[in-house]
C-alpha cells in the first residue's frame, strides 16, 4: 500500500456507524469524488452510489471499488433530471461534486458551464429534496470571492465574479440558501481552495497547476507559469477535503444552509510552489513564463475559522507533506522518473 493510502486509511473523520447509511456521490469518477468514495467504502458505508457521465472523470479512478458489494456505479448526467431522480432513490446523504471546472474553460464555453453547474445543481437540489435526503454537501468554490481584495478570504465578504465559472458557483450558493429557507432542505457548501493530490489528471487543456508542475518535475521538463509567478494560492491536499466533506455531512443540527471555506490557511506563490516540486523531483530547469490568464484571481488565502468552529475541520496535511505524497503517487502512476 502506498504512503497516500496509508494516510487515508489510518485516519477516521466520523463517529457514526456508516453501515447504517447510503451515500450518493455525483461526479464520483472524478478526482475529489473518487477519494470520497474510497473513504466511505473503507469505513463500511451500506451503499456508495456514484453518478458520473465521464466527461471529465475516469473509470480508472473507480477500478479498485468494483469488487465491493457496497459500491454502485450509475452512468448519467446531472443535466438530465430523470438521471438525478434515479440517483437519489434510497439515498440518505448526497455529496455533490459534479461540476464543469476551470475558469478558462468557462470563458471559452460559458453555455455548457452554466448548463452543468447551474441547471445540473438545481436538478440535484430538487431531486434530493423530493427524495427527502437528510443533507446535501456540495462543492462550492473560492472563485466566488472574485475581485474582493481582502486576505484572508472570509465567507461573508465577496466581490464581483471574474469568470462565468465564478458566477455559476455563486448561483449554487444562492439556490441552496433559497431551498433551505423555502423548503427546509439542508445543505452545506464547501468553498474549496485549490485542491490537489492523487487522481488529479495532469492531462488535458484545463489541467490544474499542481498536476502540471508534478508532471513536469517528474519528467524533467520545464513547467509553464502564467504570469510572473507571484500569483498565490491556498493549496489544499485532497484528504483535507475528504475530512471536510465527511464532517459536514454528519454535522448536527441538520438545519438550513451555510457556506464555509476549505483550505489550509497558507499562501504560496507559483514560484515557491515550483521550487518545492523541483527540489522533490531533482529538477533544475527554470520555469517558462507566459501571459497571465483572463479571469484569474491574483491572490487567494482562506480563513478556515468558520469551518473549524462549525464542525471541527482541521487540515492535517499541509502543502509540503501533501506534495511529497503526490509526487510518489504521480511517479508510480505515470511510470516516469522516480521521486527523490
Amino acid at each position: 500500500m502506498d504512503d497516500y493510502n496509508k494516510h487515508m486509511y489510518e485516519t477516521s473523520y466520523h463517529s457514526k456507524d456508516l453501515s447504517s447509511y447510503s451515500f450518493l456521490i455525483t461526479g464520483g469518477a472524478g478526482f475529489i469524488g473518487s477519494n470520497l468514495a474510497e473513504y466511505l467504502l473503507k469505513y463500511g458505508a451500506r451503499k456508495v452510489r456514484v453518478l458520473d457521465n465521464f466527461s471529465t472523470g475516469s473509470s480508472d479512478n473507480l477500478e479498485a471499488f468494483r469488487g465491493n458489494p457496497a459500491f454502485e456505479m450509475m452512468t448519467g448526467d446531472i443535466r438530465n433530471f430523470e438521471d438525478c431522480k434515479r440517483a437519489v432513490e434510497g439515498i440518505d446523504y448526497v455529496s455533490h461534486q459534479a461540476a464543469l471546472g476551470s475558469v478558462p474553460r468557462s470563458i471559452n464555453d460559458p453555455i455548457t458551464t452554466n448548463e452543468v453547474n447551474i441547471t445540473g445543481f438545481l436538478n440535484m437540489l430538487v431531486a434530493s429534496r423530493d427524495a427527502k435526503v437528510k443533507r446535501m454537501v456540495y462543492a462550492a468554490s473560492s472563485s466566488t470571492y472574485g475581485d474582493h481584495p481582502a486576505l484572508p478570504k472570509k465567507e461573508e465578504n465577496i466581490g464581483n465574479p471574474l469568470s462565468p465559472y465564478a458566477v455559476t458557483k455563486y448561483v449554487n450558493e444562492l439556490y441552496a440558501d433559497v431551498f433551505a429557507r423555502t423548503y427546509n432542505f439542508n445543505t452545506i457548501g464547501l468553498r474549496y481552495f485549490n485542491v490537489f493530490g492523487p487522481r488529479q489528471n495532469p492531462n488535458g487543456a484545463y489541467a490544474a497547476v499542481i498536476p502540471l508542475f508534478l508532471q513536469a518535475g517528474i519528467s524533467q521538463e520545464a513547467p509553464a507559469i502564467n504570469g510572473d509567478g507571484t500569483t498565490s494560492r491556498d493549496f489544499t491536499f485532497v484528504s483535507n477535503v475528504v475530512q471536510a466533506n465527511i464532517k459536514a455531512l454528519f454535522h448536527e443540527p441538520l438545519d438550513g444552509h451555510t457556506v464555509v471555506n476549505i483550505g489550509c490557511g497558507q499562501k504560496t506563490t507559483l514560484n515557491e510552489l515550483w521550487a518545492i516540486i523541483a527540489r522533490l523531483t531533482s529538477n533544475s530547469l527554470p520555469p517558462v513564463y507566459k501571459p497571465s490568464r483572463a479571469g484569474d484571481v491574483k491572490h487567494s488565502l482562506a480563513s478556515i475559522e468558520k469551518a473549524k468552529q462549525l464542525f471541527g475541520y482541521d487540515p492535517e496535511v499541509l502543502l509540503a507533506d501533501g506534495l511529497k505524497l503526490a509526487v510518489d503517487w504521480y511517479a508510480a502512476t505515470y511510470k516516469n522518473v522516480s521521486a527523490q
